[in-house]
């Protein structure tokens, strides 16, 4: 022996270190930022939510676009204001979202609902005519405008008062002209 250490304990020696290394890199890629008792941090106004992709084929029209640009930054909810939040990346062209715990939620540029009947019953806010779809187990509502270039969805929960639906009515009067209402059939 030339007092030199065996190729395997050699190896060893060398590679468990880098072994380490990368695997604590790894663990660091993929633990969440939970806190010491295992629980993620709550959301805030700033933390970006996560929308889920739905079919919306004209949600990057230039009438989305206008109508996503004239939103307002908060939107009354009874006695608080609901900020606007940043969405996530990769964001839904036509959407927007305000608040944290249960955020109110537009959607741009939808299909037209099967819902949007010649008897279906319409509420006009604002100037906006919409139809609702009343949620019974999420206790949510989505209201359609319906009598616009694009179909206009806000997702809401039924105790948010009608501020928001108000306010977004606004919006859209301000950006996109009224048309008659085309239902299905």
């Amino acid at each position: 022996m030339s007092g030199s250490l065996p190729r395997p304990v050699l190896a060893a020696v060398l590679g468990l270190p880098l072994a380490l290394a990368v695997g604590a890199a790894a663990m660091a890629l993929t633990i969440d930022d939970r806190g010491a008792d295992g629980v993620p941090p709550a959301p805030t106004a700033s933390t970006p939510l996560t929308l889920a992709a739905v079919p919306a084929p004209a949600a990057g029209s230039p009438d989305c676009a206008e109508l996503v640009a004239a939103l307002p930054d908060r939107l009354p909810s009874g006695a608080t204001q609901l900020d606007r939040r940043p969405l996530a990346d990769p964001a839904p062209p036509g959407a927007a979202a305000w608040g944290v715990d249960e955020p109110v939620v537009l959607r741009c540029g939808l299909d037209r609902p099967t819902e949007l009947t010649r008897t279906a019953e319409l509420l006009e806010v604002n100037g906006v005519r919409w139809l609702r779809l009343a949620d019974p187990v999420t206790a949510r509502s989505t209201w359609v405008a319906a009598d616009r270039p694009v179909y206009i969805a806000l997702t809401l929960p039924d105790r948010s008062g009608t501020g928001p639906l108000q306010d977004v009515s606004t919006a859209i009067a301000g950006s996109l002209p009224a048309q008659l209402v085309r239902p299905a059939g």
